[in-house]
């Protein structure tokens, strides 16, 4: 009889341990932090031990980044609107770390430049497009705002690209609707005389 009232009390202590054990954990944290319960919110302490709260975000809807088309200067030379043509209908969907070779190959063949120069950095393309060839530098620093056909010089003489902008974005080796994501030098366009 002893080990049967031993096994009850046994029993009925870890009923008890068990039933505190849920009413603990059924408490709401919000509710246990002093804090008010919400679906539309989320309540939580910050870093001074101040409440505070963030809204709860249940979608997410994507939108992309739509940049407009670039304009058509009726000032710059025909020849670089060829070659925007050109260099879109040579690239690639990725780079070959080949945009200046791929860009000076599009302004020869477009008959913008009289010879192919004779930079091999594509940091070096501003300069000499410049001296060489008669080209302007434009004061546009967004390169979205860049007319069709100008050629864009991006980076330094470490890291550079270079890309010629078309009607849609910008090609060399390979094509784009965004920008380099390298600092924008310089961009520079011919003028019709």
């Amino acid at each position: 009889m002893y080990t049967a009232i031993k096994r009850r009390v046994r029993s009925l202590k870890l009923f008890l341990f068990l039933l505190g054990s849920l009413s603990i954990m059924a408490v709401p944290p919000t509710r246990a932090a002093g804090l008010a319960g919400s679906n539309s919110r989320f309540y939580y302490h910050d870093f001074s031990g101040q409440p505070a709260s963030a809204r709860i975000i249940r979608h997410y809807y994507w939108h992309p980044i739509v940049h407009p088309l670039a304009h058509v200067d009726p000032r710059m030379n025909p020849k670089l609107l060829r070659a925007a043509t050109i260099a879109e209908e040579r690239s690639n969907a990725r780079s070959k770390g080949l945009c200046w070779h791929y860009v000076k190959a599009a302004l020869v063949d477009a008959g913008a430049v009289n010879s192919c120069p004779k930079t091999t950095f594509a940091a070096e393309a501003g300069s000499e497009l410049m001296r060489s060839y008669g080209f302007t530098r434009l004061s546009t620093r967004d390169p979205y705002a860049a007319p069709v056909g100008a050629v864009l010089v991006y980076g330094n003489l470490n890291r550079g690209h270079v890309e010629i902008r078309t009607r849609g974005g910008f090609a060399s080796d390979y094509h784009s609707k965004n920008r380099c994501f390298y600092p924008l030098v310089a961009v520079y366009a011919k003028f019709s005389s």
